[in-house]
């Protein structure tokens, strides 16, 4: 993943104000637990306000990419949630989801912010990212727990 232009991204979602949690593997590498990963995953607020914002961000650091047009409300704002935004650059992807089924969705998952080069980020704290990963059937979720389990001296429980 490319680290300039995941700043570049952080720093638009800043200036236009969106609502978001960061989850998945590179919320758990601003924790520490670095593992590979091409994808950067958004847990947003569910507004049509705040999908503008998210489109006003992706056209910022991407250069009025005119694909961002694309991501619609009515796709985040329906029955599965999601979208994947493909930049122009082709070094990342952006996975955008306002709700996780009914296990989570943005008010649902606790988070901190963490700063990184002057920016401030909403990340998922560990124990969130913990419950969003142990109870799935991936096994690549499956590892992800348990590393954040032993590195945090969580509980089966949390």
């Amino acid at each position: 993943m490319d680290r300039d232009e995941l700043l570049t991204a952080l720093q638009a979602f800043e200036a236009a104000g969106l609502e978001y949690v960061l989850i998945g593997a590179s919320a758990m590498g601003f924790h520490g637990v670095v593992r590979a990963t091409e994808d950067v995953d958004l847990l947003i607020r569910a507004t049509r306000e705040n999908i503008e914002r998210l489109r006003t961000a992706f056209k910022a650091a991407y250069a009025d990419d005119p694909n961002v047009s694309e991501i619609l409300e009515d796709d985040l704002l329906g029955e599965y949630p999601a979208v994947r935004y493909y930049p122009p650059s082709g070094d990342l992807y952006f996975d955008v989801m306002t709700r996780l089924g009914d296990a989570a969705n943005f008010d649902t998952v606790e988070a901190m912010v963490k700063e990184f080069e002057g920016t401030r980020v909403s990340v998922a704290t560990p124990r969130a990212l913990y419950r969003l990963k142990k109870d799935t059937v991936r096994p690549l979720d499956q590892q992800d727990a348990a590393a954040l389990r032993e590195r945090f001296n969580l509980t089966e429980d949390e």
